[in-house]
Formats: structure tokens, C-alpha cells, sequence
């Protein structure tokens, strides 16, 4: 008897059809264990990828000789058993079968749990969820929560087959794109069974939905805070107004900073607060107003506009979901402008030559088309309603 064999097996084992394999490679797959094993007889089940460290399986042959061939076969061998070249300890199992092989979440029930990968919770609305899972039938429940994995739902349908077709149609696709906010690129679904069979809504919001119960109380405060985007009658989202408006700036060639933001933005209004941020690799900035009328002008008068000449960092402008945004009073990323020192901080104008890129890249039209503005380079909309500049030249909006 080898002593490789020695170390590698258990002889007091009352032999069983289930072979427990130990040491197993890194996420080893169900086709490298039926490599190993099937020479010695049919295999009916497996289980991957289990134990602490996700290195042991479980083999079940069809006939309890077929499992001892396998164990006498690597006992009595000078060459151990090996996947991707790493030796693989083999013994008997305590059970005598592999009672299922599949996951709870593999297990066909009829409320799916989805999640939703390249989004944050209120950039999919419960409106939309309901309006991509209602295409497979009469969705009776909806419950929305952030986990670790991120943004997730709990769809519940009427019945299993209902549910089972709405996972084989959506699991690995995307919700389609006019149905998301604009900045969004794209959001996948990925989708298992939930244990659950009937969810309890307590009541009516933005984050859960019973539409089974038109009866059941409304959360006034969810329901109006949500700022989620509404549908209209042709399924196409109605987005909702708020005092903040989310700004994404597309071909960012020159920095733009807190101040060259509340130098464009003042334009339309008083700036309460400004928060600069990096997300899904492009900058993205939150510009608070006072109220939604004001974020609105702004909004419409900024939409497309380049803040630098040449069409450099275009601006893309949404509402926000918030309505008053928590930030430092004062950093390269943030200002808050309510509180009395930096106001008067903020009277005094941007520093435009700490903020401005490279000489060499202003236009000295528009030098002169903006002189009001003591000289700022960055490209204000005109207010013209012909579009025409102070000076009669066209303004550039990229």
C-alpha cells in the first residue's frame, strides 16, 4: 500500500455510493468532477463547491460497487487523483444520497427575486418594474430593498409557471432604455426563485406594491419623496421635478470644479449647495435650488450646453431624487452655500484663473461675448430667444 494512499483515505468508513472529494481547485465545475469520476461507473448526481472554503464535492454513483471501485482504485495507486493538477482526496460520504442538488433559488416557486446590476435603488422606479414583469402576467406583489448585492426586488406572480416564464424571458437581459434616466447606460437583470410565496405589504410607497388590495393605507411621505420618474398612458417614463438637478459632463477636457458650477448655475438662480462626484467612471454633480421652478429654468436653459468653448464638458441634466443634499460646508468636491461665512465667500465671484485650463485655449469672441461676467471664459446660453449672442454672434452650444 502506497503512502500516498495512507494520507489520502479513511478506512473506517462504512463504504456508501456518495464519494466525498476534498481539496478540490477553485470554483471546480460539475463536467471536471464527472471527468474524474465517470470511468468508474454512471453517475446519477453532484454537488460543487461546497464546505467553508467552497473546495469539496459530493459524487453519487448509480451502484454502491461503482463508488468502492473508485475509492479502491486511488487507495491502492501511486498517482493521487488530480483536477488542474492539484491531488484530490477521496473518501466515502456519510450520506448514501445527494437529496437535491439545486439551490433554493433554483427551486421554481412564483415570486422571483431580482436584481438589478448598474443601477442605484431610485434610478429603476417600482412603476417600471411593474410595467416590464406585467408583459408575463398579473404581478400581484412588489417589494424593492438594497442589499450587498445591490438594488433588488421580490416580484410575486399568481403561480409558478407564470413566474418560471418571466425568469426564462428576462434573467441576463436589460430593462429597455427609454424606460431608464438618461445618464443611466444600461441595467441587467439577473434572477432566482425566492422561498417566499405570498409577501406582506403593509402598505402602498415607492419601495413596495400590492396590487392585489386597492384598500391597503398609502405612505403619503414615501409615495411623495421618492422622486421616482412616473409613466406616462405609452409606457414611456414622465420625469419627475425636484429643487436638485443631477448633471452628468460628457467630454470633461478641462477640470470643472465647484466654482465653475456655481458660476453657471447662478445664472438662473440662487445655488444652495453643490456636490461634485465620480460614478460608472464619468463626473456627475448634484446642484441644489431653492425650488423646483428655478431647477426647471436651469434645467432647460443648461440641457446640452458645453461649459468651455469647442464642445468640451457638455453638460446632461436630470432631476434628482433628492430635495436637500447632506454635504461638507467646504472641499474640493462640495460647498454649501446657506451658511452665512461661505456665503460671503461666495459674493466675491469663482476664482475663474484657478479654475480655467491651459492658456492657449480661450476665444477671445467669447472673452468679449461674456464680459459681464468679468471676463469668464465658460459659455453661457444665450437669452436671445433667437439664439443670438450680446455681440451678435451665434453663441456655440456644441
Amino acid at each position: 500500500m502506497s503512502s500516498s494512499g495512507q494520507t489520502q483515505f479513511r478506512y473506517t468508513q462504512t463504504p456508501s455510493k456518495v464519494v466525498h472529494l476534498r481539496n478540490l481547485p477553485w470554483e471546480c465545475v460539475e463536467e471536471e468532477l464527472i471527468d474524474l469520476c465517470k470511468r468508474f461507473g454512471k453517475i446519477v448526481n453532484t454537488k460543487s463547491n461546497v464546505g467553508a472554503n467552497r473546495n469539496q464535492a459530493f459524487v453519487e454513483f448509480a451502484d454502491l460497487n461503482q463508488a468502492i471501485s473508485m475509492v479502491s482504485y486511488y487507495a491502492s495507486s501511486s498517482e493521487p487523483a488530480q483536477i488542474r493538477g492539484k491531488t484530490v482526496y477521496i473518501q466515502y460520504s456519510n450520506r448514501h444520497e445527494i437529496v437535491n442538488n439545486q439551490s433554493p433559488g433554483d427551486v421554481p416557486g412564483n415570486v422571483l427575486l431580482v436584481t438589478f446590476e448598474g443601477v442605484e435603488s431610485h434610478e429603476v422606479s417600482i412603476d417600471v418594474i411593474h410595467l416590464v414583469f406585467s408583459a408575463f402576467g398579473f404581478v400581484h406583489k412588489i417589494a424593492t430593498f438594497e442589499k450587498a448585492a445591490g438594488f433588488q426586488a421580490l416580484v410575486q406572480f399568481s403561480d409558478v409557471e407564470t413566474a418560471s416564464a418571466a425568469r426564462n424571458a428576462l434573467d441576463g437581459r436589460s430593462i429597455p432604455r427609454y424606460l431608464l434616466p438618461e445618464h443611466v447606460g444600461s441595467c441587467n437583470l439577473r434572477m432566482s426563485y425566492s422561498a417566499h410565496t405570498d409577501l406582506n405589504i403593509k402598505f402602498q410607497s415607492h419601495r413596495s406594491r400590492d396590487y392585489t388590495n386597492p384598500y391597503l393605507p398609502v405612505n403619503h411621505t414615501a409615495m411623495d419623496g421618492s422622486m421616482q420618474p412616473a409613466l406616462g398612458a405609452d409606457g414611456k417614463k414622465v420625469e419627475s421635478q425636484s429643487n436638485v438637478l443631477l448633471g452628468l459632463i460628457e467630454n470633461m477636457q478641462y477640470a470643472v470644479t465647484v466654482d465653475v458650477l456655481h458660476t453657471v448655475f447662478s445664472a438662473y438662480g440662487t445655488v444652495q449647495k453643490i456636490a461634485i462626484f465620480e460614478k460608472n467612471g464619468s463626473t456627475q454633480a448634484l446642484i441644489q435650488y431653492s425650488d423646483i421652478p428655478t431647477a426647471a429654468i436651469a434645467k432647460e436653459a443648461l440641457e446640452g450646453h458645453c461649459i468651455y468653448d469647442g464642445g468640451y464638458c457638455k453638460l446632461r441634466l436630470s432631476y434628482s431624487r433628492h430635495t436637500d443634499l447632506n454635504v461638507k460646508a467646504f472641499s474640493d468636491k462640495s460647498r454649501d452655500y446657506t451658511l452665512p461665512d461661505l456665503s460671503l465667500l461666495a459674493q466675491k465671484g469663482p476664482g475663474v484663473s484657478a479654475s480655467a485650463p491651459p492658456t492657449g485655449w480661450q476665444n477671445p469672441q467669447v472673452q468679449t461675448q461674456y464680459s459681464g461676467y468679468g471676463g469668464s471664459p465658460y459659455m453661457y446660453p444665450s437669452s436671445d430667444p433667437n439664439g443670438a449672442s450680446p455681440s451678435g454672434h451665434p453663441p456655440y452650444y456644441g
